[in-house]
């Protein structure tokens, strides 16, 4: 096996690890035999269990952002844009529910993370949201009362809050209808008109 492919098995277990027995709870030979390697292979390519937490973090932002870039390309509409967004969101979710588990609980309550984690690819998935906002402000279509990158955090809490509660509620909701619920707030709010 290759170093890349058993980095990326390694990652794999973490997460079901960290998805059944919670972060803390989870030791780094819980991971080992999840991945089926021995214990000191790990340490070969993280540093400790916080690092493999942040990698899978990392790991799973760029497969997101490359995801989204490609799913964007050639629309110019910015609310398909934005429907789109929230879309492949989803689809990475559906695809793997326990991730969406360990990034929305696990992820937060390591410290270590929210303190000194290089949160750049973060930052960069929020720019794209703030572009799509710009760009429809730009034309009219999305309020210019709204801050881009206020309005793309707030499009983020919600995708991370409804991502857990589709994640972790049985029988889960039809994806299709919570990004359809999503984009319906978004865009026209909950006033009646």
């Amino acid at each position: 096996m290759s170093a890349k492919d058993k980095r990326r098995r390694i990652l794999d277990a973490a997460v079901q690890v960290f998805s059944r027995n919670g972060f803390f709870n989870s030791k780094v030979a819980h991971v080992a035999r999840e991945a089926g390697v021995a214990d000191g292979t790990i340490y070969l390519y993280f540093k400790n269990k916080e690092d493999l937490l942040i990698q899978v973090f990392i790991d799973t932002m760029e497969t997101a952002l490359s995801k989204q870039q490609a799913a964007l390309e050639g629309i110019t509409d910015p609310v398909e844009k934005l429907q789109s967004f929230i879309h492949v969101h989803f689809d990475v979710v559906k695809a793997t529910p326990n991730l969406a588990e360990v990034l929305t609980v696990e992820l937060r309550q390591s410290s270590k993370f929210m303190r000194g984690s290089d949160l750049r690819l973060f930052g960069q998935y929020l720019g794209v949201i703030a572009r799509i906002i710009e760009e429809g402000q730009e034309i009219g279509v999305f309020s210019r009362l709204v801050n881009p990158r206020t309005g793309a955090r707030a499009v983020f809490g919600a995708l991370d809050e409804l991502q857990l509660e589709w994640a972790t509620s049985d029988p889960a909701q039809p994806v299709s209808e919570v990004c359809g619920n999503l984009v319906e707030l978004l865009l026209n709010g909950l006033r009646a008109r």
